[in-house]
């Protein structure tokens, strides 16, 4: 809890009069946060600034190469034009010189004069490396004439495209694709003319076949040397079919990717422009720069990979770096010693503050550990007594029931009423005390909270509304069930006194698992209920204080300080944690965070009914064993009226004195033993408590029941391994018979009880 945190730097700062002040004289503060401030703000800006000019160069330094590199590509890619332009002005001269000299021949008339033709062709077209076939053909496509043979051989290109493409007007095919031609027998593009009839129509075609190795190996040149360089060039038709490629590698694309940002300049018709994109040619980012050539269905493009550009690059800031970063790490480390030389100061300084003000604060810690001891042992007292006047009044009460009592019954309804809520104070005593005894059991929460609406409802009043959202498959739970309950009362009646004009109070519940790196004091499956009202909420130094016991803001008569420290307690002692959370007008929010239950819940199957073979059972022979002599009294008197024989003495060693006289008589005559059972409190004066007197029956070897009977959380766990049955203080007398009934049955059925016997 908060006010149990043992804190020495507040202890310390607690006034305290006496003989430490003269001891442990006050010094004058040093100012080490300002020295440490202003060390790390050198620190801060030896690092930061240096980053900054780095970051700023290496921006620079990267922008100037993008810009070097994309002037290279432009004056590249000029060149590349121009030569281009050349290469196809030279072959439209070609054609139209070929079509000069086949004017007015039909194809018959062609290869009439194939032979004259051939050696004019091969005139023609064999001063131009560029040049691999010159070649004519008819009307249907039919090869007529070529620079590569004589006589042509039998082929035709009526369904290349090429042939349609110009046959038809279409300017693209003026520059065909790639392929394998017929007549030069290797790769190829062609570049073609029609040849018009005298009337005008289509009579065939011209095509001078270009070899793409002539470009790569201008391009190569012009790029400056093998693989590995930067750059990249291509020749591609207006429709993006690849013409030339340098540097080629295998499996590379025929044509340029239809997305690119290239094709699409293409489909536009610009003649020249600069873009970046992914080069599926390449297969990596380039800077491309492009250029249409002259009028022909024609473009070049120069790429720049950027994985050259960002290897240079990464190479220049790597020198900047050590250049930078060599002096400024020495600067740091010297900034770095003296910080922590600054550390060993303040850490020796505040050792020597701490050596005056311990004393201080063991000495408040001691006071406030001992004050809570002992708050915890006068409310344990307390409430023990408190619960022996509750059994006394119960007693009697239930004795009054019994005889009768006429014309008594709305007296004896408002004593059971103040029985019920003085049973209910000592309680949250004793939870608050640690010494309340839990009665666990497995809970599933879907089932057990909707039936505490009602409840909650007459806790809130009617002003106050109630909302349940319990999720779906919530873990079963391990709790004292009356203790829960308890503490959802208490938390809903702080939340009615916290919205007097009304509000809304909210239950959920969900799982949650904690684990070690969560930072959370708890690691596990825990359930979270969580109780959340609307409220005025709590102030920052109330918050603090609210699981204190005896704390309360509520006006005098209004609260006793109870209810918040048995919430915290319950938590605490079932295995979990209570947490709150508020603020002045926003207001409070308090969870419980209870362990998950291992086992499943217990479900009582139909109870058959039985037919019994034995007589009614008796009363039984009772040794009752209680100290205060009207709880004695009133529960002889009540055993008595419930048809039971009752022996009662004061004290466990006169008790063990009597079981003692028994066996020694039953060892002489073989005389049964005069008790069925034994009833005992377990706080009592003396030797022997009733822990003790069950232990020494239990080695008798008597097999004679016991009940205990106790108000202490302790008392109950030690009680629990001696294999007895335990009530807690104050118990319900109906339960009590209850349990004589069943104890009465078994014996009767053991033939421990004869069934003549019977009780005057």
């Amino acid at each position: 809890m908060t006010h149990d945190r043992f804190e020495p730097h507040r202890a310390s700062r607690l006034s305290a009069d006496g003989p430490d002040e003269a001891v442990f004289p006050a010094v004058p503060e040093q100012n080490f946060h300002v020295r440490r401030m202003t060390l790390i703000a050198l620190l801060v800006a030896a690092i930061v600034l240096p980053c900054l000019y780095v970051a700023a160069m290496a921006f620079s330094d990267l922008r100037a190469r993008e810009a070097d590199a994309t002037d290279m590509t432009m004056r590249t890619v000029r060149v590349a034009e121009e030569h281009a332009l050349k290469v196809f002005d030279m072959n439209e001269t070609l054609d139209t010189r070929i079509v000069d000299l086949t004017e007015g021949l039909d194809d018959n008339g062609i290869r009439a004069r194939e032979a004259a033709i051939h050696q004019k062709l091969r005139t023609m077209g064999g001063g131009y490396p560029q040049v691999a076939a010159v070649s004519v053909f008819g009307r249907d496509g039919a090869l007529l004439v070529s620079s590569r043979f004589y006589p042509a051989p039998t082929v035709s290109i009526g369904e290349r495209d090429d042939f349609i493409g110009l046959r038809d007007g279409r300017d693209l095919e003026h520059v065909s694709k790639v392929m394998t031609g017929h007549v030069a027998g290797e790769q190829v593009f062609n570049t073609g003319m029609e040849r018009r009839a005298p009337d005008g129509t289509f009579a065939g075609v011209v095509s001078v076949a270009l070899r793409p190795s002539y470009f790569d190996a201008f391009y190569r040149e012009l790029l400056g040397g093998a693989g590995g360089m930067p750059m990249t060039m291509s020749l591609v038709r207006a429709d993006g079919a690849v013409l030339a490629h340098y540097p080629r590698r295998p499996g590379e694309a025929a044509a340029i990717a239809a997305d690119l940002p290239f094709a699409e300049a293409m489909r536009q018709g610009r003649r020249a422009g600069v873009t970046h994109m992914r080069s599926n040619l390449d297969d990596e980012n380039v800077i491309a720069a492009f250029r249409h050539v002259g009028s022909y269905p024609v473009y070049v493009m120069c790429g720049y990979r950027a994985s050259a550009m960002w290897a240079a690059w990464y190479r220049h800031l790597a020198v900047l770096i050590l250049s930078i970063f060599t002096p400024s790490i020495a600067l740091w480390c010297v900034i770095w010693l003296s910080l922590r030389r600054l550390s060993a100061e303040e850490e020796a300084w505040e050792r020597w503050q701490a050596e005056a003000s311990m004393r201080r604060s063991i000495e408040s810690a001691y006071r406030q550990s001992r004050k809570m001891e002992a708050l915890g042992t006068l409310v344990g007292s307390v409430a023990h007594d408190f619960n022996n006047l509750l059994m006394i009044l119960s007693a009697n009460v239930q004795i009054a029931r019994r005889r009768g009592a006429p014309g008594l019954d709305r007296e004896l309804s408002a004593m059971e009423r103040a029985l019920k809520s003085g049973q209910s104070l000592t309680r949250q005593l004793l939870g608050v005390a640690r010494k309340q005894p839990l009665r666990n059991e497995t809970v599933v929460l879907e089932r057990w909270l909707p039936a505490c609406r009602d409840l909650l409802r007459a806790s809130l009043g009617a002003k106050v509304s109630l909302v349940m959202d319990i999720g779906s498959g919530i873990w079963p739970m391990r709790v004292d069930v009356a203790e829960l309950e308890l503490a959802l009362i208490n938390l809903a009646v702080n939340a009615r006194d916290a919205m007097p004009n009304g509000g809304r109070f909210a239950v959920r519940a969900t799982n949650i698992t904690f684990r070690h790196e969560d930072g959370f004091p708890l690691t596990g499956d825990f359930v979270q209920i969580s109780l959340e009202d609307t409220g005025a909420g709590m102030a920052p130094e109330v918050l603090a204080r609210a699981f204190e016991p005896l704390f309360t803001t509520k006006s005098k008569g209004m609260g006793t300080g109870l209810g918040l420290p048995q919430v915290f307690a319950f938590c605490e002692r079932s295995g979990g944690l209570a947490a709150i959370d508020s603020a002045v007008g926003a207001g409070t929010s308090v969870r419980l965070y209870l362990p998950r239950a291992t086992a499943e819940p217990q479900i009582a199957g139909p109870v058959e009914a039985r037919t019994e073979e034995h007589d009614a059972p008796h009363g039984l022979r009772i040794l009752l064993v209680e100290d205060n002599e009207e709880v004695a009294a009133g529960t002889e008197a009540l055993l008595q009226m419930m048809g039971h024989q009752v022996t009662c003495v004061f004290n466990a060693d006169m008790a063990l004195g009597l079981f003692n006289d028994a066996q020694a008589r039953q060892a002489r005559t073989g005389e049964p033993l005069p008790f069925d059972l034994v009833l005992s409190d377990i706080h009592m004066p003396g030797s022997l408590n009733g822990i003790d007197l069950a232990e020494a029956v239990t080695a008798l070897d008597t097999q004679l029941p016991v009940i205990l009977v106790t108000g202490y959380a302790e008392e109950l766990d030690r009680a629990r391994h001696v294999n007895v049955r335990v009530l807690s203080k104050p118990f319900d007398i109906a339960l009590l018979e209850k349990l004589l009934q069943g104890i009465q049955r078994d014996l009767a059925q053991t033939g421990l009880v004869p069934a003549t016997h019977h009780v005057e």
